[in-house]
């Protein structure tokens, strides 16, 4: 679609603009492809009351072929989206008019990057703006741009963050571009969908990793440990990696000079992670930078012990030595070493698991996450 005003943004569910309904609570995602921030977004809509709420969902990079696009729209939920070629300054008319049209009581930005645009929207109406943090905001700052990056941080007043770390680091912030208040909601799960199996780890043949294939997922690190694993166990070790990226290509050059081609599988876009994660001894995760990691709840979940860096909320996460292994950031003699414990001695890595599936259970629910939400819009003004 070409480039237009904001009358002709797409009521992408419904057969005619003039279809718009009201709602209640409107909430703005970047986009709905496969991911842990559309899936938490996923989670919290098929939870709430959604003939008392009436939530809508606006997409500023709307593609009709993304994942969640579809599992949002089994729920009945209005979806609006922008052409991803349309300008910002279109969206942002674009939303103007919706957040109007629609009258909601709350607009909250699930994505950091459209921020702003939620308080714009918000902006001499009634309607109660709440922005999202997930991961670093610091790093997020940068990668949003000066201006772009500080706009994001400062407005909405209101801020959810999916991890403490980022939130007492928001609080510390002194700066002008800073959010007034921060609010923390960790990551729920479906735990009735992430089961835990009752087999022993003997009979699971790979090591797991889940995550995109970026830089900041720090994949060379995992390499070098299976490099480093392979010289101390004898026997036959297999990591298989769900998920795929702009690094796959340079990821598989890398594992092919280290000589360890055989021992790791690319195994790209999956789609069927529960099924992957019950079927592997433990996870490893070796990201640099994180907020709440859906990868490490989800092998938890599983009743799979966790092999993880130090970042963001992992640490809160993972009781160390009880439900996994946490690992100071950069230290990859101690991860080599956890993780040819944990291959090595299938009762430990069955005692971890179990204990790690009790934590989801007590934790992860998708009852906190609805909840924990609401109550942060009531904190922040929301007379329901």
């Amino acid at each position: 679609m070409k480039k237009g005003p904001a009358t002709r943004s797409l009521l992408t569910n419904h057969d005619t603009v003039q279809d718009m309904v009201g709602c209640r609570l409107l909430y703005v995602v970047g986009q709905l492809r496969l991911g842990g921030l559309e899936r938490q977004l996923y989670y919290l809509l098929a939870s709430l009351d959604r003939d008392r709420h009436r939530p809508a969902v606006v997409v500023w990079n709307f593609d009709r072929y993304d994942k969640y696009y579809h599992d949002i729209d089994a729920l009945k939920i209005p979806i609006y989206g922008f052409p991803a070629e349309w300008s910002s300054l279109s969206k942002l008319q674009a939303l103007r008019t919706i957040s109007r049209q629609t009258t909601p009581e709350v607009i909250h930005s699930y994505s950091f990057f459209t921020n702003f645009a939620a308080y714009y929207a918000a902006w001499g109406t009634s309607a109660l703006a709440i922005g999202s943090v997930r991961g670093d905001l610091a790093r997020a700052k940068s990668d949003g741009g000066v201006i772009r990056g500080a706009l994001n941080a400062r407005w909405p007043s209101f801020l959810i963050s999916n991890n403490l770390t980022s939130a007492d680091a928001a609080r510390r912030d002194s700066s002008l571009f800073a959010p007034r208040q921060v609010f923390v909601v960790r990551n729920g799960l479906d735990l009735k969908r992430f089961r835990c199996v009752d087999n022993t780890p003997n009979t699971r043949r790979y090591v797991a990793a889940v995550g995109s294939l970026f830089p900041v997922k720090r994949w060379d690190r995992l390499l070098r440990a299976v490099q480093r694993v392979k010289r101390v166990v004898r026997e036959d070790i297999h990591f298989r990696i769900a998920g795929d990226g702009p690094l796959r290509s340079v990821l598989e050059e890398q594992a092919k000079n280290l000589g360890i081609s055989q021992a790791v599988e690319f195994l790209g876009v999956t789609y069927d992670i529960q099924t992957f994660l019950r079927g592997a001894k433990f996870l490893v995760h070796t990201s640099e930078s994180e907020g709440c990691p859906n990868a490490v709840m989800e092998a938890m979940a599983c009743g799979c012990a966790v092999v993880a860096m130090d970042a963001g909320d992992i640490p809160y996460l993972i009781d160390d030595g009880k439900t996994g292994f946490v690992i100071q950031q950069g230290d990859e003699t101690t991860l080599a070493e956890r993780i040819s414990v944990l291959f090595q001695n299938d009762e430990l890595c069955r005692a971890i698991g179990l204990a790690a599936r009790a934590r989801a259970e007590q934790e992860f629910s998708l009852e906190r996450l609805m909840l924990e939400t609401l109550a942060v819009y009531h904190s922040a003004g929301w007379n329901e």
